[in-house]
């Protein structure tokens, strides 16, 4: 299928999906235990004194900071411990990076997630007569990526099965890999070529901990509070600096000072599976976020069994809301089109260069 036609069906498919569901009979509330929320489904009910924890105590006024890319990273670290033709390989989005914490998280791939370990951890336990483990680090993600502005409204199905047994060393794919050992990974686990560059956009919100041992919090592009497309293009730009002077392993150079650019990011954007999937983000925020909507729930399902699960979609937040001015790609002060390093044949959008002198991005 061309990609122009690839991109008009994504567009129908969210149009007539939003007219079936307008269209669907609206089911009764139950009112919950509580005596002040109410839900389509009374299982949902568990979820409201968690939601109103982790709002006022996990990610506080913190919008779309340390805590929202917290929950959004050991979101995916974990359900990725999966494979379609290993049962060994892990049990998917299971819970598994906290049950076995011990194991899991001395792995390579997941020296940063000891942080959210740290901050998910004791809600994790007080709310354990509620929610499972696995269903708590999925629900997290779901309500911290209502902070960033640019998302669509995230869905959350409840039901998960805790882990058994932990997921093994390698099924995180790492920043000094090749696309195509990437691809094959997240493909073992059920995730495709299309999924995993819709997954990325989660690097427009996203900082790096552990790439750069003199840095934390660095991020991937220069509008880290916006769940954007400016990721897709900046990483697209030629590269000439690294943030401390050398490169680390799974480091590529970078053209904006105080930004870094991983060694993945960086073939994926370039790798002839994935140019054109990556280059069609680039302003079209409407495709970014619907594309990243769905491959995010295929992602939190990986693993389990959603027909048994309760859809609860409608207990997660509103999202916040990213304004037209702030949806428009741009190039970096300094840089054009003749900057770009594009290996996909379609052409570009005609964007902007902001105006002004070469910036440094500050760490998150």
């Amino acid at each position: 299928m061309a990609w122009t036609s690839l991109v008009a069906s994504l567009a129908l498919t969210a149009a007539f999906s939003g007219v079936a569901n307008a269209a669907a009979t609206i089911p009764a509330k139950h009112l919950c235990p509580d005596g002040k929320n109410s839900a389509s489904n009374p299982k949902c009910c568990a979820l409201f004194p968690v939601l109103e924890d982790i709002q006022a105590n996990m990610f506080g006024d913190s919008g779309c900071g340390d805590a929202a890319h917290a929950t959004l990273r050991v979101a995916f670290h974990d359900a990725i411990g999966f494979s379609q033709h290993n049962p060994k390989s892990g049990t998917g989005a299971d819970g598994s990076i906290f049950i076995f914490a011990e194991q899991e998280l001395s792995y390579d791939a997941n020296l940063g997630i000891a942080d959210a370990f740290n901050l998910e951890a004791p809600f994790i336990e007080k709310h354990k007569g509620n929610i499972s483990v696995a269903d708590f680090i999925q629900f997290a993600a779901a309500v911290g990526l209502t902070k960033c502005p640019g998302v669509l409204q995230p869905p959350f199905h409840l039901g998960r099965v805790d882990a058994k047994i932990p997921a093994p060393d390698g099924t995180v794919p790492e920043p000094f890999q090749s696309a195509q050992t990437i691809l094959e990974r997240m493909a073992d686990g059920g995730l495709t070529a299309a999924d995993t560059v819709a997954l990325l956009a989660s690097h427009s919100i996203a900082g790096a901990d552990d790439v750069d041992p003199d840095a934390t919090g660095v991020p991937f592009d220069s509008t880290p509070a916006l769940f954007d497309t400016q990721f897709y293009l900046e990483t697209l730009l030629v590269g000439n600096k690294t943030l401390g002077g050398s490169q680390n392993k799974g480091e590529e150079d970078t053209p904006i000072k105080g930004e870094l650019r991983l060694q993945s990011d960086f073939e994926l954007a370039r790798d002839p599976v994935t140019a054109c999937l990556w280059q069609a983000n680039v302003n079209n925020q409407a495709l970014m976020a619907f594309a990243f909507q769905q491959s995010f729930f295929k992602m939190q399902s990986l693993g389990q069994n959603v027909a048994k699960m309760t859809d609860c979609s409608e207990v997660i937040p509103a999202v916040a809301k990213l304004s037209a001015a702030q949806a428009q790609a741009f190039f970096p002060p300094t840089f054009t089109s003749k900057d770009v390093q594009k290996t996909c044949i379609l052409p570009l959008p005609h964007l902007p260069t902001k105006p002004g002198p070469a910036e440094s991005i500050p760490s998150m």
